[in-house]
Order: structure tokens, then sequence, then C-alpha cells
């Protein structure tokens, strides 16, 4: 074997995926597929044998969950890369395969030459994000954190201000804005944080640890 030879593993339901993505990646120098399994059941049975760099694995498989199999593979052979190769790019997915600790996300549509950079990235220890599995990550985050990830930056400087127990006169003097500006500020903030008024609108950001 060729030292600089990376070595993988495909995991994934559909013969006819394996067979391409092996067809493609044995075309190109550098690669080898040293096995491939239809599931995670069958991966697991033959891990302890195998000599490999980086899995290549499918996102959604009969038999476990992908972040499960993910955390498995992670503690078994925590030397392993792992990429997610889908055709799924679901804001929940995404997150929960890299939490759980997926180096990389790529979709099943990307050019061979970005599974390649892909698969290397991974090797040399690096992270690999499809750029539409960025997006997907980062509307997660915030979905995760809540309403008030959603404020602007002066929003935000509007209700420190607001839980501080400034009028409007008086935040508007801070900000150097004129008063309508901050009702109009506090408008949107209401809007997006579903209160109806400036008390619970404090409230709310003081219980979700704003000061």
């Amino acid at each position: 074997m060729n030292d600089a030879e990376l070595r993988l593993i495909l995991v994934d339901d559909h013969a006819v995926v394996r067979e391409g993505l092996k067809a493609l990646l044995d075309d190109q120098q550098g690669f080898a597929v040293k096995a491939e399994f239809d599931g995670p059941q069958a991966l697991f049975a033959g891990l302890s044998r195998l000599q490999a760099d980086v899995v290549v694995l499918d996102l959604r498989m009969p038999g476990s969950s992908a972040p499960q199999t993910i955390r498995q593979l992670k503690l078994a052979r925590p030397d392993l890369g792992i990429l997610v190769f889908t055709s799924f790019a679901d804001d929940d997915e995404v997150l929960a395969v890299l939490d759980a600790g997926a180096d990389g996300y790529l979709l099943k549509d990307a050019l061979g030459v970005d599974l390649f950079r892909a698969l290397r990235s991974i090797n040399q220890g690096d992270s690999w994000l499809d750029p539409t599995a960025q997006k997907a990550l980062m509307r997660a985050r915030r979905s995760q954190q809540g309403p008030l990830s959603t404020l602007t930056a002066r929003e935000n400087d509007v209700l420190r201000l607001l839980i501080d127990g400034l009028n409007n006169r008086l935040i508007a003097q801070q900000l150097s804005l004129t008063e309508g500006t901050v009702k109009g500020y506090l408008t949107q903030i209401f809007e997006k944080l579903g209160v109806e008024d400036r008390t619970q609108a404090a409230l709310y950001a003081v219980r979700q640890g704003m000061n």
C-alpha cells in the first residue's frame, strides 16, 4: 500500500451508491476503499479487523440513528474520521450528527473534487461542511438559542437599557436616538420575543440570562 493512500470505509444501505462511490474513489489516485457495508450493524461486526482512516457514512439507514452510530464509532475507533455523506440537510439532523462527533458533512450532489477535498481535510484533522450544511447548522444553533438570538445589535442595546429600568426618553439619550426610533425598536423587540409590553420583555430577557 502506498503510504500516502487514504484508506476508506463506505457505509450506505444503497448498493448503487456504494458502487458509484467506490468506482469514483478507486479511479482517483491517493484513495483506497478498504471495505463497504450496508448499515451500522455490519460495520461494527467488521470494524475491528479493518485498518482505515475515514468512514463515509450515509445519514439515514435502518438499524441505528446516525448520531448513535457516530458516537459508537468515536468510542470504538477514535482515530477514524467520519464524513456524513447524504442527500439531506435538515437543520436538526446536521446539528445532531456534528454534536455526536462527525468531522464533516457533504451532500451527495457535490462535485467529485469536493468529496476528495473533504476526505483529505478530515484525514488531516480538519473539519469539512458543505455550504448548505453550514447554513443549516447556523439556523439550528439560532433555534436552540431562542428568540433573543434574532435581535439585532441595536435591539439588544435597547433591551438591555429597558432591563435597567430606563424609560424611552433615557434610552434615546443613551443611544443618541429619537424617542420615536426607540418606540420602533421596542415594537420589533416585542414582536420577536412574543410579548405584549416592556415589563414582559424585560422579564423574559432576564429569565433567559440577559443582563
